[in-house]
């Protein structure tokens, strides 16, 4: 008897316990890391997966959260700036210690560079937590739809493939130099005679593969592919190659993370609909390429 009190008077104060550390956190506004991931979790509007690379890859999941960065990496210039503004849970797209491993930090352990990264962030108290496999994955996709915002591209969507959009008919030359323009690119590349006239338009962010290659250069359907990052040897040629034949294409190729960049932002915009307690804003990673004049 006595030693069911006292399992009961356990369970009592440790409840209690449990309660007053909940209503500190509450009456200071504190959300820890994550609680924040467990609240995206919640909202994101699709099952989450039991294998993906969307986890904390640097600092502690019971960490105070003072303010939230969203950002395409963690580079370490952008590690610093999130430190200076006081966005301590940054929410990144790709890897930030160069692998795309879930534990991607183990993978170049004793690189000197991945050392240095993990010192600041467990230093100023970070943490990094990856939103990529979920982020494409819901409905719309939150990449796309940023980066259709930020082209300026929403109102020529195609309704049934969100890849697609159907654009003024304008010269190639010219719809490179919009693109540049608005997403404030140094180092864009285009495959194809600046004067095509193009209107239907694919757009793949990010890793392009051959496939995605062959299917927009070999048919009709598609008069321009703006992508992220194609194969240079293969995907590539085959688009010149296309061209050369007869097909009155083109190719505007704008490196990985800037074809995913603005997706991000998209981010910090929905997260604000989910999170009232902390600030959240998006800090871009920026164009990792200059061109010499």
């Amino acid at each position: 008897m006595s030693g069911n009190l006292s399992r009961r008077r356990f369970v009592r104060l440790a409840g209690a316990g449990l309660v007053a550390a909940d209503a500190v956190h509450a009456q200071s506004g504190e959300l820890t890391a994550q609680q924040v991931i467990e609240r995206i979790q919640k909202n994101v509007g699709i099952a989450w997966r039991t294998q993906t690379v969307d986890t904390i890859k640097a600092g502690s999941p019971d960490t105070p959260v003072k303010g939230i960065a969203t950002t395409m990496v963690a580079t370490l210039d952008l590690l610093k700036r999130a430190t200076a503004a006081r966005r301590n849970l940054i929410i990144v797209h790709e890897p930030t210690f160069y692998s795309g491993n879930a534990d991607e930090a183990q993978a170049n352990a004793g690189d000197p560079l991945v050392l240095l990264k993990r010192s600041f962030i467990e230093k100023n108290d970070l943490v990094v937590w990856r939103f990529h496999d979920h982020w494409h994955a819901r409905k719309p996709d939150g990449i796309i739809s940023g980066m259709a915002i930020a082209l300026g591209w929403e109102k020529y969507q195609v309704p049934d493939n969100p890849r697609l959009f159907d654009l003024p008919r304008v010269s190639l030359e010219n719809l490179a130099q919009s693109i540049r323009t608005r997403l404030k690119i140094r180092a864009i590349r285009v495959i194809g005679d600046p004067q095509t006239m193009v209107s239907r338009t694919a757009f793949n962010p990010g890793s392009t593969a051959l496939t995605q290659m062959m299917r927009h250069f070999s048919g009709p359907d598609v008069d321009a592919f703006v992508c992220g990052e194609p194969g240079e040897w293969n995907a590539d040629e085959y688009a010149r190659d296309a061209i050369a034949s007869g097909k009155k294409k083109g190719l505007i190729i704008l490196g990985h993370d800037m074809s995913e960049e603005w997706g991000m932002e998209e981010c910090a915009k929905w997260l604000r609909t989910i999170i009232s307690e902390v600030p959240i804003e998006f800090m871009p990673a920026g164009e990792a390429f200059w061109t010499p004049k």
